[in-house]
C-alpha cells in the first residue's frame, strides 16, 4: 500500500485528481483544501456545481475538526465510522473557512470515513479529500480501473488499485443534524 499511497499523495498535493478505491465505490478524488482541483473534479465529472460533493477524512476525530457534532451524532459515528456511510453534519468555522466552497458553503457537509485502508491513508496524508464516485455525472459508477479510465482518460493523474476491492454499493446518507439519525434517500 505504501507505494499506492505515495503515487497518491503526490498527485493530489499537486494538485491532480486520482481514482483510488473505498469500501463503497471506486472514487474520483481532490485535496478538498484545494478549491482549483475540486473545480478539476467537477468538471471532470460533468456535474453541476449545484451538486453537493463529500469529504473523505482520515479518521473520527478527524472528522470531528470539520463538523458540529450533537451528542446523538457523536455516538453514530463511533459507533459506525469507518463504514459505508456518508453523515450530514453542520460544517464547522474551520471548514467553512479552509475547505473548498462545493464542500462547506451550503448549511450541512457530507463526511465520511471509509473503511478502507488506502483511502484513510491518503487523507491522513493530503488533509481531507473530496471523494465521489468515479464516474461521468449520469453514468453508473465505474466498477474497475480499465472503467474509470475510459471515462476520465488523462483527467486523472493516478489510478490506484489497491486491496480490498469497493462492495460496489453507494454509501448510505445519513442525517445526523437532528436529534436522531436519519437515512435519506440519494437524488
Amino acid at each position: 500500500m505504501r507505494r499506492s499511497a505515495d503515487v497518491g499523495a503526490r498527485a493530489l498535493n499537486a494538485g491532480g485528481l486520482v481514482v483510488h478505491p473505498t469500501d463503497t465505490l471506486l472514487a474520483l478524488a481532490a485535496r478538498a483544501l484545494d478549491p482549483a482541483a475540486v473545480h478539476r473534479l467537477v468538471a471532470a465529472k460533468g456535474r453541476p456545481s449545484s451538486r453537493p460533493l463529500s469529504v473523505a477524512v482520515s479518521s473520527v476525530e478527524e472528522l470531528e475538526r470539520w463538523a458540529t457534532l450533537e451528542p446523538a451524532a457523536r455516538r453514530f459515528v463511533r459507533a459506525e465510522l469507518p463504514g459505508p456511510f456518508t453523515v450530514l453534519l453542520r460544517p464547522s468555522a474551520e471548514a467553512r473557512r479552509t475547505l473548498a466552497a462545493e464542500v462547506a458553503a451550503g448549511s450541512t457537509i457530507g463526511l465520511r470515513v471509509p473503511d478502507h485502508p488506502l483511502a484513510r491513508e491518503l487523507a491522513r496524508r493530503v488533509g481531507p479529500t473530496v471523494a465521489t464516485s468515479a464516474n461521468r455525472s449520469g453514468s453508473a459508477p465505474a466498477r474497475t480501473l480499465a472503467e474509470a479510465k475510459r471515462a476520465f482518460g488523462g483527467l486523472v493523474s493516478a489510478y490506484l488499485a489497491e486491496p480490498p476491492s469497493p462492495s460496489g454499493v453507494p454509501s448510505a446518507l445519513v442525517d445526523l443534524t437532528g436529534p436522531s439519525p436519519r437515512q435519506v434517500p440519494r437524488s
